[in-house]
């Protein structure tokens, strides 16, 4: 089955986190897939559970992080495999298919999309890390000053 590499990179720009990309190309037996989906769902419940603790939560915290590494792993793929080169891909995944690929632009707009989402976030999940950081250092040199 030949195997489309604008359908690959779609998928992880558009459903980052659950695995679908990875389903394409390697099938339901792919742990890597069934991974990222357990992390995108363990991030789901993180978040939850930093809402209703106040982000006092460190398990919270914990799954937050898998989450998030599941987002940022999805798009990294559609980067890194949206830029290699057609022969490459066809070498890797399309070898038994006969039929070759012909990447254009879709797959570019693709790995452009997946770059700038991928930087907002991490920017966005470091600026929410960091704050509640230096808000628990403040919180706790405040209970040592009294």
């Amino acid at each position: 089955m030949h195997k489309n590499k604008f359908l690959f990179c779609a998928l992880g720009l558009f459903f980052p986190g659950t695995g679908f990309n990875v389903f394409y190309l390697k099938g339901l037996g792919s742990p890597w897939a069934w991974l990222q989906m357990v992390s995108l769902f363990a991030g789901i419940l993180g978040w939850k559970l930093l809402a209703a603790s106040d982000m006092s939560s460190a398990l919270g915290w914990i799954l937050a992080a898998a989450g998030f590494i599941a987002l940022e792993a999805s798009w990294l793929t559609t980067i890194v495999f949206g830029l290699r080169p057609d022969e490459k891909w066809d070498a890797q995944f399309n070898a038994n298919s006969g039929q070759k690929s012909a990447s254009g632009w879709l797959v570019i707009l693709c790995v452009i999309a997946s770059l700038m989402i991928g930087a907002a976030i991490l920017m966005i999940g470091l600026a929410i890390a960091f704050e509640q950081h230096f808000l628990s250092q403040f919180e706790a040199a405040k209970k040592i000053s009294q």
